[in-house]
């Protein structure tokens, strides 16, 4: 059995969030294989994309501050304005901080949703409400309902054969798995650091002392036991390995994901431009995936954003340079190489932080307002949709919910958010149950 392990990330509630795939574990799936083949095979066949898009997810685990970065109140009080400044972008009357300075240069190939909101001020169950549009009603390690990225896979897969659907960088993503829709719509992840000399991914190549041959004979060795096995398997439990092990085989015997992946191939001085830290590099190497044909990459790197003590410091010092730097040059080499409109790029976290600066110079969890930044994807640039009250606190105008903020995401790669599967118990669910596109973006 293969088992492909990620990191483990703490925030300051002290949970372990650590993520696994282990292939031939169909339990992790919740509902068999079988059950989900037969109960979801009409939704699959009338609910799937066609479409070549992708998606570069930059996750802000944490929680990063909306109103130090796009949504500041300088006429706010000193308790809640904090320290930053507000610049111009290159877009008329438009304004973000002052330690963003590069994507205020390229601010008409962003777009901001200033009013994004929910109710759930816990990381793990805020996270998961923002990463699968469903809210939990209890703290869990493990996803309850499939991340975008896994329902990206089951409906749409990759867009070139031999290459994964879903990749999780550098490592693998907490509450970013599939739940119910199966283990073999997990993501692939390199599961190491795009910026280190030595970087490789893991389960890529075949052992040194497997050759190709060896691997023809194991192969016809494994359709032989499975031939067995199925006359044995009244309820058709094994078939949904075959997906899983076809797409294995297709990526350790073909070099398409290997070149891929090989980010030592670039530019160095493109490399510069990203930014020589995890968060760069797993920017960069998101853009050779989707060019590749990933659909869907999603990025947590540039260290943690739930600054709940010496807010402005960190801030100004690592998170929003290595951030600034990260997020623009990835949208100006999209633009250069012509996949404005083919690459959707979309940066959040789980919520915002509090307006009011706490004892310790922090900002503490804030589900009421957020900020999501989009850009690409063939949507409208160069605006900022939604406001918030005079003190960041919650929308004024244009709420946008967890909802409203994926379904824009599936529309943009022409998959019915609408459609849907079925959990453990055997209850239908869509794949969104609320929201609507953001009608200003589309």
């Amino acid at each position: 059995m293969l088992d492909l392990f990620g990191s483990t990330v703490r925030t300051c509630d002290g949970v372990s969030r650590r993520n696994f795939l282990r292939v031939g574990a169909l339990a992790a799936g919740g509902l068999t294989l079988a059950d989900q083949l037969r109960l979801d095979a009409a939704a699959a066949e009338t609910g799937g994309s066609t479409s070549k898009k992708a998606v570069i997810q930059v996750w802000l685990a944490g929680g990063p501050s909306h109103i130090d970065m796009y949504d500041l109140k300088p006429n706010a009080p000193a308790e809640f304005r904090g320290e930053f400044k507000e610049i111009d972008t290159n877009v008329s009357g438009i304004r973000i901080s002052e330690h963003l300075p590069l994507q205020a240069k390229i601010f008409d190939k962003l777009a901001v949703v200033r009013s994004g909101t929910h109710t759930n001020a816990g990381h793990g169950m805020g996270s998961q409400w923002m990463l699968t549009g469903y809210q939990p009603t209890i703290e869990v390690n493990d996803n309850i309902y499939p991340a975008c990225g896994s329902v990206v896979s089951r409906t749409k897969g990759a867009n070139v054969a031999g290459m994964p659907a879903y990749v999780t960088l550098p490592r693998r993503l907490g509450l970013g798995n599939a739940a119910y829709l199966g283990a073999s719509y997990n993501p692939f992840t390199p599961d190491d650091d795009p910026n280190q000399e030595g970087f490789k991914v893991r389960n890529l190549k075949l052992p040194g002392r497997v050759t190709e041959e060896r691997l023809d004979r194991r192969r016809g060795l494994l359709t032989d036991l499975d031939t067995i096995r199925r006359d044995v398997d009244t309820k058709g439990d094994l078939l949904g390995l075959d997906k899983f092990y076809r797409d294995a085989m297709e990526m350790i015997t073909n070099d398409r994901a290997v070149k891929a992946f090989n980010i030592q191939a670039e530019d160095p001085r493109l490399r510069d431009q990203y930014g020589r830290n995890d968060l760069g590099q797993s920017c960069l190497l998101a853009r050779r995936l989707v060019e590749s044909g990933v659909s869907y990459v999603t990025i947590q790197a540039g260290g943690g954003w739930d600054t709940h003590g010496d807010n402005f410091s960190q801030l100004k010092k690592n998170l929003l340079p290595k951030y600034d730097q990260a997020v623009a040059a990835l949208v100006q080499d999209l633009n250069d190489r012509g996949l404005q409109n083919d690459v959707l790029v979309m940066t959040f976290g789980e919520f915002g932080r509090t307006p009011r600066i706490n004892g310790g110079a922090g900002r503490d969890h804030w589900p009421g307002a957020m900020s999501v930044l989009y850009a690409g994807g063939g949507l409208r640039m160069g605006q900022m949709i939604g406001t918030t009250d005079a003190r960041a606190e919650y929308p004024a105008t244009k709420a946008a919910s967890p909802g409203c903020l994926l379904s824009t995401m599936y529309h943009t790669l022409g998959i019915d958010y609408n459609q849907s599967f079925y959990d453990q118990g055997r209850r239908p669910l869509q794949i969104l149950n609320e929201g609507r596109p953001i009608e200003e973006l589309i």
